[in-house]
């Protein structure tokens, strides 16, 4: 004998368990709809409008300087953080202080790595020099350059690497110029952002002609 499903019992069942399901599906498709356009988009949602990044192996215990001077002639390095809009967010001295304290203990940090951003853009030409700062080794040192621009989508300015041979080395890594929000005239012509820092420093007048570089010693920290 076949069991008769028409009783009420058997459809209250059958309707909740309808409904739940309905209930499901649409918040599956609730919670698809909020994450969907992101993955879609790739859009970033941050102040920092250009990061720069600068690599040199992990454990060296040299001192790599970023200088990155802007379109008004501001210069920020280790002696000036903040100029303008641009920041030098990690000023890392190699393996000289480089320890994180965890759970009460002092761990050594490997990481070699400045970072400077720039939280809104000016027309005109930004210019990224690195140098060896302080040599402990007689190695040369392979240092890495990133420049990226954030918004809207994230899109790379330059990636590139400079060997520095000696202490006092100073490479031109990127030049480049903002005319809105396009990057125009990205190329590596030299120019000495340190003999720029020493003559502000000493009240000199900043000379307006092409330096050349990797002659310059740099200051003392």
């Amino acid at each position: 004998m076949f069991e008769n499903n028409d009783s009420p019992e058997f459809d209250v069942f059958t309707d909740l368990l309808f409904n739940s399901l309905v209930a499901f599906a649409f918040l599956f498709f609730v919670a698809f709809a909020l994450i969907h356009p992101e993955a879609e988009t790739g859009r970033i949602d941050t102040d920092v409008q250009i990061l720069i990044t600068v690599d040199w192996p992990d454990g060296n215990p040299d001192d790599i300087d970023t200088y990155v001077e802007g379109p008004a002639g501001n210069i920020v390095w280790y002696n000036q953080p903040e100029a303008d809009l641009m920041h030098l967010d990690r000023d890392d001295r190699g393996m000289f202080r480089d320890v994180i304290l965890m759970n009460g203990r002092e761990i050594e940090n490997p990481l070699n790595q400045e970072i400077v951003s720039v939280r809104g853009l000016l027309d005109g030409e930004y210019v990224v020099n690195v140098m060896r700062f302080l040599a402990n080794t007689t190695d040369p040192v392979t240092v890495s350059v990133r420049v990226q621009k954030m918004n809207p989508t994230v899109s790379v300015i330059y990636y590139g690497n400079a060997v520095l041979k000696a202490q006092g080395d100073e490479h031109t890594m990127v030049r480049f110029t903002m005319d809105g929000n396009e990057v125009r005239d990205v190329n590596d012509r030299p120019k000495s952002l340190i003999a720029l820092t020493q003559k502000l420093r000493a009240g000199q007048e900043a000379p307006t002609g092409p330096l050349e570089v990797g002659l310059s010693r740099g200051g003392e920290k």
